[in-house]
């Protein structure tokens, strides 16, 4: 049998003339550890946030026209809220009559985690922040906002029982007309009683389409190795209930490529496609790449069921929604310092805002106070692959007697490995549980400038470095695998260190990440 020119066009993968080539992308879309994403569609763009963690500044702002390809533009909090002590997880953003609205989760201080909400007259902000909504005993997480079928705003939220061994109810309650108050009482809408849910039933998103409210909610273990995290949704005629599950529920599970994906949010486009916005992690990267922003497309078919990759797990690749080429994801990353402020990619443990600046296309670290602790300071990037090398020049004098300064793969403060600039010697360290060891030390070159170099490879074995050049290198000690530096619900990231002695200073002229070709060991 002949084939058609078109069939034949096709098989081979060509583009007939005159005929658009359909574009893809690849998943992520949001590269590194972006949990719990959130978005919302503001006329042709479009605006996510992400849970930050333990981390600041507050929620990563994120722009983008096409879905595929975003931006950093700042944070919803530069600064820490001054109600909250950290955990600060799963912001929701979205709009009603103009206004927008950021509602969050954060631990009270000397009480439990809580609702709370910022409001914006744009999307990317200034976000003024509010008291917090609620906080119950068990914890209040996981918020977003719906509109009832009556117009009513309602703000939806998990109770966080399974902390305590108890159920998971998702409430809802009503919002005051400005969306920064509960009023009424609470109604429950569902808890976790199905088998794949365990323990958990979270992250809510509530999505209206022809006369069916849908809660869409993800179940069982979110984070870690140990993760079996995946979504599922509800239907109800009523956003108070009641509330039916899919009985083919979970309707996104894990797959060979991408496991534990959920927690995410539904944007619809200009043509009416629905697009979930979710996280999941790289079955090689794994935990030590974080939580990656995912998309996907909703349908949903005869029986008014939504399905997400035909069942198939997170896409590898699908069709770009606005036929948008993709930007490569890539692992390289510089910064000379040579700007009037930091780039907005750094973070910091949100605890310990950084006191630096700028000058001279260089970076000025301080400790602030009077601690000594080897990781007073510390400024750091996320990574976006599993095998990395990441750089960064000191220069060497002067320096305070006693201070460190230094490279390291952070986890949290009380789990690190690095080497830094001690007294004149290169000290190579890690920190367990908060305890810390030295595993070798070596004389510093006598240069002004001092590069510290980390290798890392599957996430978790690293191998430090020096150099007087940037040419010839010195192992510092051996590899040493490093699997529990990262904390159950966070990736590792790659950190300048700054400490040792009260008012210490470190100078760094530059740093970068380079791609590492992926390790062949098994």
């Amino acid at each position: 049998m002949i084939l058609g020119s078109i069939a034949l066009t096709a098989m081979l993968g060509l583009a007939m003339p005159g005929v658009a080539a359909e574009i893809f992308y690849q998943n992520p879309v949001i590269a590194g550890d972006h949990p719990d994403p959130s978005i919302i569609r503001v006329g042709k763009d479009f605006w996510a946030t992400c849970t930050s963690s333990e981390w600041g500044p507050q929620f990563p702002l994120l722009h983008s026209t096409d879905l595929v390809n975003w931006e950093l533009t700042g944070a919803v909090f530069p600064h820490r809220p001054a109600w909250a002590t950290g955990n600060f997880w799963a912001p929701e953003i979205s709009e009603f009559k103009g206004r927008y609205y950021v509602y969050y989760v954060g631990r009270k201080r000397a009480g439990p985690l809580a609702v709370a909400v910022a409001t914006a007259e744009k999307p990317g902000g200034p976000y003024v922040d509010h008291d917090p909504l609620v906080a119950q005993e068990d914890g209040s997480i996981d918020p977003v906002p719906a509109t009832d079928e009556n117009g009513v705003r309602y703000l939806v939220w998990k109770e966080d029982g399974n902390s305590r061994s108890r159920p998971t109810p998702i409430w809802a309650q009503r919002l005051n007309d400005d969306g920064t108050k509960l009023i009424d009482e609470p109604r429950e809408l569902i808890r976790n009683d199905a088998g794949w849910e365990g323990g958990v039933v979270e992250g809510p998103f509530i999505l209206r389409r022809d006369g069916w409210f849908y809660l869409f909610y993800s179940g069982n273990g979110c984070c870690g190795a140990g993760c079996n995290y995946a979504l599922g949704v509800a239907r109800a005629h009523s956003l108070l209930g009641p509330w039916e599950k899919n009985p083919a529920n979970p309707i996104l599970a894990g797959n060979e490529t991408w496991k534990c994906p959920g927690h995410g949010s539904i944007v619809t486009d200009a043509q009416g496609r629905y697009w979930l916005l979710y996280h999941a992690y790289s079955t090689g990267g794994s935990i030590f790449t974080g939580r990656e922003g995912m998309l996907d497309e909703v349908r949903f078919g005869p029986d008014d069921w939504p399905t997400i990759d035909d069942g198939k797990g997170p896409s590898a690749k699908a069709v770009s929604p606005f036929g948008a080429a993709q930007r490569a994801t890539d692992v390289s990353y510089a910064d000379d310092f040579t700007g009037a402020e930091l780039q907005k990619s750094w973070q910091w443990p949100q605890g310990r805002e950084p006191v630096y600046r700028l000058q001279n296309g260089r970076l000025l670290l301080a400790v602030s106070g009077r601690t000594t602790n080897f990781l007073a300071t510390v400024l750091a990037r996320s990574t976006t692959a599993a095998d990395y090398v990441a750089t960064t020049i000191i220069e060497t004098k002067p320096m305070k007697p006693g201070s460190a300064v230094g490279l390291c793969a952070f986890g949290d403060s009380e789990n690190a490995m690095g080497a830094a600039l001690n007294n004149g010697g290169i000290i190579t360290w890690r920190r367990d549980k908060g305890v810390t060891r030295q595993l070798a030390q070596q004389p510093a070159p006598d240069a002004p400038k001092l590069w510290l170099r980390l290798i890392a490879s599957r996430g978790y074995r690293f191998q430090l470095a020096f150099s007087a050049d940037g040419e010839k290198w010195i192992l510092c000690g051996d590899a040493a695998d490093a699997k529990d530096l990262p904390p159950w619900d966070r990736s590792v990231r790659v950190a300048l260190t700054v400490g040792g002695v009260a008012d210490a200073e470190g100078c760094f002229d530059s740093f970068s990440i380079k791609p590492l070709e992926p390790s062949r060991e098994k």
